[in-house]
């Protein structure tokens, strides 16, 4: 089946000339910010339902646009500053961390899964870290699996352990040898956060406040352990596809049987309400919760060099040819040349919840696209309004001028 929670898009090495090219660029006006806002706006429109947008040239006044489809509003009014599930994002925060092991001498990227995890993953003689870090194990994905999609799609409520989801992962289709192909999995991270925790004896949570978040500040960020959102602060309703929106939606990928579809209350245009289907299994593969703000100063810090020292950043913008993803992939960080100039980040996905983060090379300018839908935005109307938002906002980001083609409609 074609769903999948966690949508990659590679990113490439970053060469001198294109930070040169950003180093000349120039400051956005005020039409260029208004321009950006109407795309929001239509994106919002034409199917991406709650947008927020925030693009942070480096010249110390960031922009912060917050947009979504006028029947939205009855679930709550999105604000720049709502919380969000992050998705796949996380995996760069889990590969820091695993990063900064490596930095102290406490584990090597040749180290055999198996010397960490014995027995937990199927051929884990053959694998190693840096192959888990760089999505090249030879690992297939437990999200599609016949046990595992219910609680997908919110239809089971069930809480999996990351072991439980490591004994029902497949072999890559077709197999592929350890350190050999990309193939994108959610099991190579529920494996490193499994061995963070035993090489370190604390908790990913622990961790990820202890080395992340409290150094820098992200006082909106945190791991989510279950359906929850915490309280004190206002979080983006997601949305999803009914059954029969949803099947059309993957009818060119995979004859989706009639019904299955995502639990939640049903809302107007043929939409779910997805805010409450737990993401905890998705733990250091894609469990955090963050805002834009909070965010773009992770990935700030980190580009910048302030988490990692010169060797271990090297080693995290080494990639791997990601074909499928239109570039390459690192260890956590992806790497991407838009026609702007050349961006590193991730991006995540979780049902309801669609996002895009980068910082330039250096780590001085950011940008942060979320959106309120993940297979939503997979509709051709839908897709081709949201990427122009992407697209304007990454160049705003970089000091180019957007992207003169505006979507029709």
């Amino acid at each position: 089946m074609a769903l999948t929670t966690c949508l990659g898009a590679a990113l490439v090495s970053c060469s001198d000339e294109a930070e040169s090219a950003a180093g000349q660029s120039t400051a956005a006006s005020p039409a260029d910010d208004a321009r950006l806002a109407r795309l929001a706006q239509q994106a919002a429109d034409t199917g991406s339902l709650g947008v927020i947008v925030r693009v942070d040239s480096g010249n110390g006044r960031p922009v912060e646009i917050a947009k979504q489809a006028a029947w939205t509003k009855d679930d709550h009014p999105i604000a720049a500053g709502d919380r969000f599930r992050v998705g796949s994002n996380t995996k760069t925060v889990t590969a820091t961390l695993v990063l900064q092991q490596v930095a102290q001498h406490k584990i090597s990227l040749d180290d055999r899964v198996e010397k960490w995890l014995p027995g937990l993953v199927k051929g884990g003689e053959d694998i190693t870290v840096r192959m888990l870090l760089s999505h090249t194990s030879g690992l297939g994905d437990f999200l599609l699996t016949p046990q595992f999609l219910p609680s997908l799609t919110g239809q089971e409520q069930r809480t999996w352990t990351p072991q439980e989801l490591l004994a029902i992962t497949p072999e890559q289709d077709p197999p592929a040898e350890p350190g050999k192909t990309y193939s994108y999995s959610n099991a190579n991270y529920e494996a490193l956060g499994l061995i963070l925790e035993k090489v370190t004896g604390s908790s990913l949570a622990e961790l990820i406040e202890q080395k992340i978040t409290k150094p820098l500040g992200m006082k909106d960020s945190y791991l989510a352990t279950n359906a929850e959102w915490d309280t004190g602060k206002q979080h983006v309703t997601g949305y999803e596809p009914d059954a029969a929106r949803l099947k059309e939606i993957l009818s060119a990928t995979v004859a989706l049987p009639d019904g299955v579809g995502f639990a939640g209350p049903e809302r107007p245009d043929d939409n779910v309400d997805t805010a409450a289907i737990d993401p905890s299994w998705s733990w250091a593969a894609g469990g955090m919760v963050s805002t834009a703000a909070d965010w773009e100063t992770f990935l700030a810090a980190l580009n910048s060099g302030e988490l990692l020292p010169k060797a271990q950043m090297k080693q995290m913008r080494t990639t791997v040819d990601a074909p499928e993803e239109g570039g390459g992939y690192g260890l956590g960080l992806m790497r991407v040349d838009t026609a702007c100039g050349t961006v590193w980040g991730h991006t995540g996905g979780l049902p309801g919840y669609s996002s895009e983060i980068c910082t330039d090379a250096a780590g001085t300018r950011s940008v942060t696209v979320f959106t309120s839908t993940n297979f939503g935005i997979k509709e051709e109307k839908a897709a081709t309004t949201n990427k122009a938002l992407v697209d304007a906002a990454t160049c705003q980001m970089l000091g180019k001028p957007q992207p003169s083609v505006s979507p029709a409609g």
